[in-house]
């Protein structure tokens, strides 16, 4: 709640914290999450909502990357490997197995005894451990599971596991992770200046979006985890600062399922430029992603363009050569900034996804690089190198690493959903409800649920034909720091990409019901009712 984020800004003013890390996307609430289980003072603050930028823009894949084994990066693909099963166990209401299909046809790039050998080379830098090993299926096998594939040259397919997750909500389950172990969070919290009292990073002034007000925050150590705004604090400590980073934009399109008719999700290679890419199911909907474009455009301002889509749906009609997806078959598009290392001049899909962690010389540390996959590895290293820090300024001991690998995140305490989804039909929630809520929430469900018991109304569905009830929006605002109707309805229930109006016609009740929980004036509802139709029009494609 709003009460909940302003006492925690007002307690990073009034003591010294260890660590303050600028940016709440995954990187972040990773670092938060380790540093508080050390028993670090932890703050976090993000001048958006959590997980608003690259962080809920992304392919929604925790993924070995089986297309950096082209470019000989085993490391970077056994890590990911071992990452991927590590969040399989601790967050497997959002972390799903999902099967892939790498088909393969006469004269492609990577002949079918490549991909064999790429296929028992994954398996072997997962440790054999991945859901399934993988499997070969010859070409009628393929015409048989996935009937609407290009069938002229098709030799056959790799049927593979990977991971498919909810991006935006495994953010704010970190962050809230982190909160229970005490770190200190808040949203909508800008960093306008670096504190440098003696030269050396102390903290930063902060500005409250949302009321205006202004404050410092003290710290011992300062975590510039900002995704593709990085150079940009790194400049505000060092305006000469070389740039690092080198941001591609990543696109993508939704598309109703029934068009692509896709069982599997599909890797293929796109035809406008040999990339690998890959045609998503999602639900009653599948997305096609993605571009890989070096973007010169600012974080914030970034769109999707027509050139996107056209790319995008080009190559998915050579897959599914009997979709014949237009533009105005796109129901939504996303798009999001990879917070890529600047390396050389290569392609930017050979652009190493590995990370670094970088300390200037009055003090900032960044880290920079990854992918989402490896998060937690990211964070892990951060933390270290505060540890580091911290003892060295005042000789305390270096806290030991957390088992943040084994504690579950909030939800992840059931592996076994399908008896989390009968005790939700048990307690009078619909089949597809009860599925929803278990597949959002996990063992947390049953909280849900308990504010439809308190109060009946809130069982109902938000919109007709929709998984989705009114109790998940007093939920998102009570528990996951929701503050803004575009917290709701983008990032914690997705109906801005999901349906046709992107939520405009739910809109007005969603805010007249935080109005109420939140105690807003009828100037703050306006803001909120004009500000999120706002951003349906920014959301539209432009040419």
């Amino acid at each position: 709640m709003e009460q909940a984020r302003a006492a925690a800004l007002a307690s990073m003013a009034e003591t010294v914290v260890d660590v303050l890390i600028i940016g709440g996307g995954i990187t972040g609430a990773g670092i938060a999450r380790d540093a508080a289980l050390r028993g670090y003072r932890t703050a976090l603050i993000d001048k958006a909502d959590f997980g608003a930028g690259t962080s809920s823009h992304s392919s929604r894949l925790i993924h070995g990357g089986i297309r950096y084994l082209e470019q000989y990066a085993f490391h970077l693909v056994f890590e990911a490997s071992r990452e991927r099963r590590v969040l399989l166990r601790i967050a497997p209401h959002l972390v799903r197995p999902l099967p892939f299909l790498f088909p393969v046809y006469r004269g492609a790039r990577v002949p079918a005894w490549k991909l064999r050998a790429g296929m028992w080379l994954y398996d072997l830098l997962s440790a054999f451990r991945n859901v399934h090993w993988h499997r070969w299926l010859r070409a009628k096998n393929v015409r048989r599971v996935e009937p609407g594939l290009r069938d002229r040259g098709l030799v056959g397919a790799a049927l593979y596991y990977d991971a498919q997750t909810d991006d935006a909500r495994l953010v704010i389950a970190t962050v809230r992770s982190a909160v229970r172990a005490g770190a200190l969070a808040a949203n909508y919290v800008e960093m306008t200046a670096l504190l440098k009292p003696d030269g050396r990073v102390r903290g930063a002034a902060v500005r409250d979006v949302l009321t205006g007000e202004t404050a410092n925050i003290r710290a011992h150590v300062v975590v510039n985890a900002t995704g593709p705004w990085s150079d940009r604090v790194r400049r505000l400590d060092d305006p000469k600062a070389a740039p690092i980073m080198r941001p591609t934009k990543g696109a993508h399109v939704i598309v109703p399922r029934k068009r692509l008719a896709n069982e599997h999700a599909v890797t293929l290679f796109s035809p406008v430029d040999g990339r690998v890419m890959f045609a998503l199911p999602w639900g009653d909907l599948s997305y096609i992603g993605t571009t890989d474009t070096d973007a010169d455009a600012s974080p914030d301002g970034l769109r999707v363009t027509a050139a996107d889509v056209t790319y995008l749906l080009r190559s998915a009609n050579a897959a599914f050569p009997d979709a014949h997806l237009a533009q105005s078959d796109v129901l939504s598009a996303w798009a999001g900034l990879r917070p890529l290392l600047r390396e050389d001049d290569r392609n930017p899909s050979q652009v190493t996804r590995e990370h670094r962690v970088l300390e200037s010389p009055q003090g900032l540390i960044s880290i920079v690089g990854g992918k989402l996959t490896t998060y937690r590895v990211m964070a892990r290293d951060v933390v270290d190198r505060v540890a580091a820090r911290l003892h060295e300024l005042d000789g305390r001991p270096r806290a030991k690493r957390p088992p943040t690998d084994r504690q579950p995140l909030p939800g992840g305490e059931a592996a076994e959903l399908d008896v989390l989804v009968e005790s939700a039909r048990a307690r009078g929630a619909a089949e597809a409800t009860a599925r929803h809520l278990v597949a959002n929430y996990g063992s947390e469900a049953a909280a849900v649920l308990n504010l439809v018991d308190r109060e009946r109304r809130l069982g109902e569905s938000l919109m007709p034909g929709r998984p989705e009830i009114w109790a998940e929006v007093v939920y998102a605002v009570e528990r996951e720091m929701a503050v803004r109707v575009q917290d709701v309805l983008i990032r914690r229930l997705h109906l801005f990409y999901e349906v046709a109006d992107h939520g405009q016609s739910v809109v007005p009740r969603v805010t007249a019901l935080m109005k109420q929980r939140l105690g807003w004036d009828d100037a703050r509802e306006a803001e909120e009712l004009r500000d999120y139709f706002q951003l349906v029009e920014r959301g539209r494609i432009t040419a």
